[in-house]
């Protein structure tokens, strides 16, 4: 029978130790006996090129060119993009660009309108 916990972010029962670790199988979150009960983590914080902080929604400046990816468009600094939505990972803005259509960008080629 297993008497360890269950998986504090995904509740999985089916958790196994590793060392000193005990791992769950199905997030892969690891973590060691007592420290199940800590607070979840911190949010990111996001920022743009100049600190200010970003959330869902704000719009924002593109403060250098930027050329798309797979294509020859390029968007031009100065460019307003409106209703950004802010997302994990390498480029941390979901948007849609006049003329260009849905892409993501960094945080530190924007600047907070």
């Amino acid at each position: 029978m297993n008497d360890l916990p269950n998986c504090p972010k995904c509740h999985s029962e089916y958790t196994y130790e590793d060392g000193n670790l005990i791992v769950c199988p199905e997030c892969a979150h690891e973590w060691t006996l007592g420290e199940e009960n800590e607070p979840a983590e911190e949010e990111r914080v996001f920022k743009d090129a100049h600190g200010n902080i970003l959330v869902d929604g704000d719009t924002v400046t593109v403060i250098k060119d930027l050329k798309v990816k797979g294509s020859s468009l390029v968007v031009k600094k100065g460019t307003k993009v409106k209703g950004i939505r802010l997302v994990e990972g390498d480029h941390d803005i979901d948007c849609k660009i006049d003329g260009i259509g849905a892409m993501q960008l960094k945080t530190e080629f924007v600047k907070k309108l």
